[in-house]
């Protein structure tokens, strides 16, 4: 039954013959798709697919290493039908049974996409057996960090390659990360490791595009834990709740960004908690889905004209000095290093001629109100930097919106059962507390949560980020009004109460 803003669709799947329901088959595969002729190659990007079947019930849970299911990257809009379409004609997977999540990684993959998806796939199907599951946690917070800086005045901005750092001194506190890592264990039926899936919250940004192409930390991890498991077991990253967490230490300049160690650290902690983890035999398979009507965003041209009137003050405030950079920086070190007698001696700030000392002390006036005036100028600077990039991602999507004309975003909402894993997933990039109040409001443990799928709807942060008067992309780059929250709680702890 159609509601006004949220369409629940309830599926719950039981086997009909008593034989076959009581024995899930699992079955994994992996394929390369990077593209090779985009330059250098860090760690390769892979597409992993992990077919499972019990009973009349058939379930595809597809990770690649690509930026997004559409919207952005090489994978366009089209790509979710085309898959699920050809994978109706030539396997038993059904449509809506079909979860695919993006890392996020910024690689670049083939354009051939979609077949390399769909032989994955077949792949796993005809490797099917009898499989034992198990699912458990590991805690990993070497590794992330958030991205979003609570200003002294009560604002947020983000930290971001594409712009600066604001001052030290106008930082008041960093947001929280989400350290656990979630896990799902599948073994052959003689204890063989037959596949790993593991959830994680954080943007796999640390090698930058000019290093060469990379699936990042989660690419290293993977390849740890495959080459320990051995036997063609195959170990799949979820993408979770990583809007505003990125790499730990990925602004500093004074190293080079490296990846490798972040996705090492992170295997090894898979590796460990998967070995504690026992399986069973017959693990239950469960699929829920949900369809919901998100709220446009209606406060752009609000925002927009917001963030030029604030243009408009900082460049009216900028000061006019007569020094440039060249003259700036000795001025400045030396008024740092002798603030009392930046421009002479000490004995020549003692001479008894009078007059020497005051001609001192007057250039040592306006020295420093040239350095102050040269130093808000560059404060500005970086605003107005901030606020540029910002403001780009604003008028982008009020065009969109214009453009449409649509009262509301559609999204697509799964609940995955599998043994006592449980995994909801949402298209686009859902921010760490909103992963991490669900988690806890979750009726059973194992409860895990993946944005990055089954399409992608740009960054979908809380309402205080959503709202949040400094700007930062998470808040900006953004389609759907604050309240979209609301209903995504409600639709969520819908689907996990039937789970």
């Amino acid at each position: 039954m159609k509601h006004a803003m949220v369409v629940l669709a309830a599926v719950i799947f039981t086997a009909q013959t008593p034989a076959l329901a009581d024995v899930l088959l699992a079955g994994a595969a992996k394929v390369e798709i990077s593209d090779r002729n985009s330059g250098p190659e860090v760690v390769p990007c892979h597409a992993k697919a992990l077919v499972l079947r019990k009973g009349e019930t058939t379930v595809a849970l597809v990770t690649v290493d690509a930026v997004a299911i559409g919207e952005i990257g090489r994978i366009d809009n089209g790509f979710l039908s085309r898959v699920r379409q050809r994978l109706e004609r030539e396997t038993d997977v059904p449509p809506a049974n079909l979860i695919v999540n993006a890392s996020h990684c910024h690689g670049t993959i083939r354009a051939d996409v979609d077949d390399l998806v769909v032989a994955v796939v077949k792949e796993a199907v005809t490797r099917l057996a009898p499989a034992r599951v198990g699912a458990g946690t590991a805690q990993e917070d070497r590794i992330s960090e958030n991205r979003r800086l609570t200003m002294k005045d009560g604002g947020e901005i983000d930290m971001r390659r594409a712009y600066a750092l604001p001052r030290d001194e106008e930082i008041a506190k960093v947001g929280p990360i989400d350290p656990q890592v979630g896990i799902l264990r599948l073994d052959h039926e003689d204890g063989r490791p037959l596949a790993v899936v593991y959830n994680f919250a954080c943007h796999p940004i640390m090698d930058p595009p000019h290093k060469g192409n990379s699936a990042d930390f989660p690419g290293h991890a993977s390849r740890l834990l495959e080459a320990a498991l051995g036997d063609d077991a195959v170990a799949l990253f979820v993408q979770g709740c990583g809007g505003d967490v990125n790499p730990v230490r990925y602004k500093e300049s004074e190293r080079f960004p490296d990846s490798a160690p972040l996705g090492l650290k992170l295997g090894l902690t898979v590796l460990t908690a998967w070995k504690a983890i026992e399986t069973k035999a017959d693990g239950d398979l469960r699929l829920v889905k949900a369809d919901l009507s998100l709220p446009r965003a209606a406060d752009f041209r609000t925002r927009i004209e917001s963030i030029e009137r604030e243009r408009s003050k900082l460049v009216e405030g900028l000061r006019p000095t007569d020094i440039n950079f060249k003259s700036f920086l000795p001025l400045y070190i030396r008024h740092r290093m002798a603030p009392d007698v930046p421009s002479a001696s000490r004995q020549g700030y003692l001479h008894e001629e009078s007059l020497r000392r005051d001609e001192l002390t007057k250039r040592d006036a306006e020295d420093r109100r040239a350095i102050d005036d040269y130093l808000r100028n560059v404060a500005a600077m970086e605003r107005l930097t901030r606020l540029n990039v910002n403001l780009a991602l604003l008028k982008k999507h009020h065009e969109r919106n214009e453009r449409e004309g649509k009262a509301a975003i559609e999204a697509e909402m799964v609940g995955l059962r599998v043994g006592p894993f449980r995994l909801l997933t949402f298209p686009g990039e859902l921010t760490v507390t909103i992963g991490m109040d669900l988690k806890r409001r979750a009726p059973a443990p194992f409860t895990f949560v993946a944005g990055y799928t089954n399409g992608y709807l740009y960054y979908l942060p809380t309402e205080k980020q959503r709202t949040n008067t400094d700007y930062a992309q998470e808040d900006c780059d953004c389609r759907v009004a604050p309240e979209w929250r609301r209903l995504f709680d409600a639709a969520a702890d819908e689907l996990l109460s039937r789970l």
